[in-house]
């Protein structure tokens, strides 16, 4: 589902305009993407966490031109599903014919 099908379905659910639904979904990502820039965790409740995950340093090789270079350790952001939600997803029908 992309982001214009998540609006879409919000509009048809709610019946608040589209614009206003799009403007509130923007103002959701740019609230989400600063606090983990900022080093914040985001949790909701019953849905899941975004987190930020430590990647330790490592060395890396090209292969190809038999170099290494170090890569530093940084963070990168993580999603957990909630474990009530992972087990309803993991329930579902829907899911059950993918496999």
């Amino acid at each position: 589902m992309t982001k214009a099908e998540v609006i879409n379905e919000i509009v048809n659910r709610t019946g608040i305009g589209k614009a206003e639904v799009q403007q509130t979904m923007e103002t959701f990502f740019k609230v989400m993407k600063t606090s983990m820039i900022e080093g914040n965790n985001v949790y909701f409740r019953g849905f899941g966490s975004f987190v930020l995950k430590k990647r330790a340093k490592k060395i890396a090789r090209n292969i190809s031109k038999n170099t290494a270079m170090e890569i530093p350790a940084h963070y990168i952001p993580k999603f957990k599903p909630a474990k009530t939600f992972a087990d309803k997803v993991k329930k579902s029908e829907a899911t059950k014919k993918l496999l």
